[in-house]
C-alpha cells in the first residue's frame, strides 16, 4: 500500500525516484526499495520526509 502510494502520488507530480530521494534528503536505493515492496517498513523519519516532499500528510501515503 505504501509503496503504491509513493509511487502513484511520485509519478503524478512528475518526479523521477532520483528527484524524490534529493528532495526527501534520503538515499535514491531507499526510494527505489521503498516503491518495490522490498522496504516493507521504513522508518517514520524516512515516511515522513518523503511525505514532506510529495506535499502530503504522512496519513495519505500509509493509508
Amino acid at each position: 500500500m505504501l509503496a503504491e502510494n509513493i509511487k502513484k502520488l511520485r509519478t503524478k507530480k512528475g518526479l523521477a525516484q532520483e528527484k524524490l530521494a534529493r528532495l526527501a534528503d534520503i538515499s535514491t536505493a531507499t526510494v527505489v526499495k521503498i516503491e518495490a515492496g522490498v522496504a516493507k517498513e521504513p522508518t517514520i523519519t524516512t515516511v515522513a520526509k518523503i511525505a514532506k516532499a510529495l506535499n502530503v500528510s504522512v496519513d495519505e501515503l500509509i493509508k
